[in-house]
């Protein structure tokens, strides 16, 4: 998918959770960028980051992976990716993955100066007043958000305040306050395998936290720890929905 008139160009990196179960959010990404007069390039053969198996301690596997990555994306060009787990494995970690290897290390280096999680650079690079100019005037319809606070983007990155100001200035959404925001749904990728028993613990406080909020919707930079939210919320009978923060603010642009 690209667009040939933005003034700006950019990379999407889409994530596997996204590409196989979300696609959703991938359309919700590009819609927004190309709102905002960016052009979008879409390498469709990239595949997974690597992280699985980075996170599962098996690096000589990840290796290849991510080399893959590396020489997909452009340095050069920014790297939008909906996701803050994939963004700090590719910002953070690639740096740990090949610290033996000069050369490779040299591109992750180079590379993990120009990756950012979707909110972050709406927010950051192309600024929050560019944005709010594309919003709808008014909205009749108003529901209640609760803002999961994905461990990845929080603690790896410090992404905390971008997503919030888009749910803040997004009109039809209402953030409400949710306790322990911060604390980790319970997903953790290969976590929720090997810890069935804890991650359902963990999951379980998050959708009475949820539940107690009043939300409609609960939001999160991640979809992996919202389709694990969200499977909760269905096995539980509950009409609240999950949504990826680019999907509100997709919904929140005027038409046309």
């Amino acid at each position: 998918m690209t667009q040939s008139t933005g003034r700006d160009r950019v990379q999407l990196f889409v994530t596997c959770v996204v590409d196989q179960f979300f696609p959703e959010v991938g359309e919700a990404v590009v819609e927004v960028l190309r709102a905002l007069d960016i052009e979008v390039t879409f390498d469709a053969s990239q595949t997974c980051c690597g992280q699985p198996a980075f996170n599962s301690g098996y690096w000589d596997e990840a290796r290849p992976v991510a080399r893959r990555v590396l020489g997909q994306l452009d340095p050069s060009i920014p790297v939008v990716v909906p996701s803050g787990s994939c963004t700090a494995m590719v910002r953070n970690y690639y740096e740990e993955l090949f610290a033996d290897d000069p050369v490779n290390l040299a591109r992750a280096r180079s590379l993990a100066q120009n990756v950012y999680e979707f909110s972050e650079f709406v927010v950051d690079r192309v600024g929050l007043t560019r944005c709010q100019e594309l919003f709808q005037a008014d909205c009749s319809n108003q529901a209640k958000v609760a803002f999961h606070e994905a461990c990845h983007a929080k603690r790896e990155l410090g992404i905390d305040a971008q997503p919030k100001s888009l749910i803040d200035a997004a009109p039809g959404f209402q953030r409400v306050e949710m306790g322990q925001a911060e604390v980790c749904c319970g997903f953790g990728g290969t976590f929720a395998v090997k810890y069935a028993d804890i991650s359902g613990a963990m999951l379980s406080d998050k959708l009475d936290n949820i539940q107690a909020s009043g939300a409609n919707v609960v939001a999160a930079c991640d979809t992996s720890c919202l389709m694990h939210i969200g499977g909760g919320l269905k096995r539980r009978g509950s009409e609240v929905r999950t949504a990826h923060i680019a999907e509100l603010v997709a919904q929140g642009l005027k038409e046309g």
